[in-house]
C-alpha cells in the first residue's frame, strides 16, 4: 500500500487503517481464532504499513487485550506495526450481569468500562492499556468522547469544572508526547464541534472525526474546519463512515436501531433506497462508494474501518485504491443525495 506522511507525526500512514471494535464484540461475540484471522490478513496484506486504531473502551479493553496477544504470538516487529490508541476509558470488574458503560452495544464481555477523562485519567489509561497490549506501546494517542464527557454537564458551572478536567487530560498526553513516549496526540469524538473548540484552544498533531462526515452527512461547516486543519498540516483520520453500518444495508445509525415508524428514521431510509437504485445503475458496491467520497476531502490521510470478516481487508484495500465514474458522482449530485460537497 501507498503511504504519505500523516500531519507533523513523522509517520506515514496508508489510506486505509484498521479499527478494532470487532476485536471488542462490538454488536455481536467473535471467536478469538476469526479475531486472529482477521488481524493475520490485514497484516498479510499491508505489512510493512500495517496501522491499527483502538481504544480502551472497545469491549472494556478486549480489543487491546487481542491485539497484544496476536502481536505477541506472531512476534511482530515493532517498526511494522503502527498503533493509534484512544484514551478516557478503562476497565473495571464487570459487577452487574451485564456491562453498564454502553447497555447492548458490546456482546459478550466479562469486564465493564469507566470513563477517566483527567489529568490522573489519561495516564492510567495509558498504562493499564500498554499492560493489555502487551508491551507495544501506540504511537500515537487521543482524547476519546470528549463530546460525551461534556454533555454530562447540566448548567455552565458543571461544564467549566468538566473542560478543567479535559485539559489536564490534554496536558497529560502532551507530557507523554514531551517524554518521547508518543510520536503525537490528538483527539478522537463523535461531535467534530468538540474537536473544532478544543483546537482552538490546543495544538492537535491529528484529528479522528466520526459519525460525522459520510455520504448521507457532510456538512459545510466541518469541511471548513477540516479544510482548516489541512492547512495546518493536522492528521485527519475519518472513521465511522458507514454510519454504523446503515449505508451498507444494516439496521443501525450510529449505533441506534432504526425506528422505520420514526419520521426522520423514514428519510433515512429513503435516502438509503435512492443511493442504492444509483450504486446498482452503475454497477458500484455501497461500501466502494463510501470509502472513495471520505478520501476524496483534501487533508484526509486516512479512513479507519473496522472489519469483521478476512476477506473484507483486501476489499475495503482495493476500494480505496479504485476510483469511480464522474458520472456515478454526477448522479447522486443531481438527485441531491450528496450536497454541499466541493470537491467533486
Amino acid at each position: 500500500m501507498n503511504t504519505k506522511p500523516f500531519g507533523k507525526t513523522g509517520l506515514y500512514f496508508p489510506s486505509i487503517i484498521f479499527g478494532s471494535s470487532a476485536l471488542g464484540n462490538l454488536f455481536q461475540a467473535y471467536s478469538k481464532a476469526d479475531k486472529k484471522a482477521i488481524l493475520k490478513e490485514a497484516f498479510n496484506r499491508t505489512s510493512p504499513n500495517t496501522v491499527f486504531d483502538t481504544a480502551g473502551k472497545y469491549g472494556a479493553g478486549l480489543a487491546l487485550e487481542v491485539l497484544g496477544e496476536f502481536l505477541a504470538e506472531e512476534r511482530i516487529p515493532r517498526s511494522n506495526v503502527i498503533i493509534t490508541n484512544k484514551l478516557g476509558w478503562t476497565r473495571v470488574p464487570l459487577t452487574t450481569p451485564e456491562p453498564l458503560f454502553e447497555p447492548n452495544i458490546w456482546k459478550g464481555i466479562h469486564h465493564d468500562a469507566v470513563q477517566k477523562i483527567s489529568y490522573e485519567g489519561i495516564l492510567e489509561c495509558f498504562e493499564k492499556d500498554n499492560a493489555l497490549l502487551q508491551g507495544y506501546v501506540p504511537q500515537l494517542i487521543s482524547l476519546h468522547d470528549p463530546d460525551e464527557f461534556l454533555a454530562k454537564a447540566k448548567t455552565k458551572e458543571e461544564r467549566a469544572l468538566l473542560w478543567e478536567e479535559l485539559m489536564g487530560a490534554i496536558t497529560a498526553m502532551k507530557e507523554l508526547k514531551e517524554a518521547g513516549k508518543v510520536n503525537g496526540i490528538g483527539v478522537g469524538a463523535k461531535d467534530w464541534k468538540t474537536i473544532r473548540e478544543i483546537y482552538s484552544r490546543v495544538p492537535l498533531d491529528y484529528v479522528m472525526v466520526a459519525n460525522s462526515l459520510s455520504l448521507i452527512h457532510h456538512p459545510p461547516e466541518l469541511m471548513d474546519f477540516l479544510e482548516l486543519l489541512r492547512k495546518d498540516n493536522v492528521g485527519i483520520i475519518i472513521a465511522a463512515i458507514f454510519q454504523s453500518g446503515f449505508l451498507t444495508g444494516e439496521d443501525y445509525f450510529d449505533y441506534k436501531k432504526l425506528d422505520s415508524l420514526d419520521p426522520e428514521d423514514q428519510r433515512k431510509i429513503q435516502w438509503r433506497t435512492a443511493f442504492f437504485e444509483v450504486c446498482q445503475k452503475y454497477d458500484v458496491a455501497p461500501f466502494h462508494a463510501c470509502i472513495q467520497f471520505s478520501l476524496m476531502v483534501p487533508g484526509v490521510s486516512s479512513v479507519a474501518l473496522s472489519v469483521n470478516k478476512p476477506e473484507l481487508v483486501e476489499k475495503n484495500i482495493l476500494a480505496s485504491e479504485t476510483s469511480l465514474p464522474k458520472e456515478f458522482w454526477k448522479e447522486l449530485k443531481d438527485k441531491s443525495l450528496i450536497s454541499d460537497f466541493p470537491y467533486l
